[in-house]
């Protein structure tokens, strides 16, 4: 189960930690790899990953790793403006802006990212690669495509 903390303002969200077994003459050397969400719930999130010998180093930078790719999310009423499907390597991301009241019906890694966005109603659908890093890297991609009516018009030249 994802580990929650929060540290002013922001709220820390580690999504899957991974062992990873190197074999050397001696035996086995373990290091971890952590991957992390970082968000104010409001409509900043960013995503981390963070490799070290031990968990809880690798966690820490992680979760300053999020802290720099932090970016805000276009909201308009605690949704999405639009349905988008996103990619990352075998990743696929669906995501589909829902009505008040349906609540972050998502999944893994998707929710996690979700919830710290301060998106509260969405529709998602994650295909292709179960992936914990590529889901997370695919609803990041997704998240920074997005425009806000205003960006829209100004492109379109309206």
């Amino acid at each position: 189960m994802p580990k929650n903390t929060k540290t002013n303002e922001l709220e820390e969200k580690v999504i899957k930690i991974n062992r990873v077994a190197k074999v050397v003459k001696g035996g086995r050397r373990f290091s971890f790899s952590a991957l992390v969400a970082v968000g104010d719930s409001k409509n900043k999130v960013g995503v981390g990953y963070g490799k070290a010998k031990e968990v809880s180093t690798a966690i820490v930078k992680g979760i300053n790793k999020a802290k720099k790719n932090m970016f805000k999310v276009p909201l308009i009423d605690g949704t999405i403006p639009y349905q988008i499907n996103a990619k990352y390597g075998a990743g696929h991301v669906f995501m589909k802006p829902a009505s008040e009241g349906t609540g972050v019906i998502a999944g893994g890694p998707v929710r996690a990212i979700l919830e710290l966005a301060g998106v509260r109603n969405i529709l998602t659908k994650s295909l292709g690669s179960a992936n914990a890093l590529s889901i997370a890297n695919a609803t990041i991609n997704g998240l920074k495509s997005l425009k806000t009516p205003e960006q829209i018009k100004k492109i379109r030249g309206k």
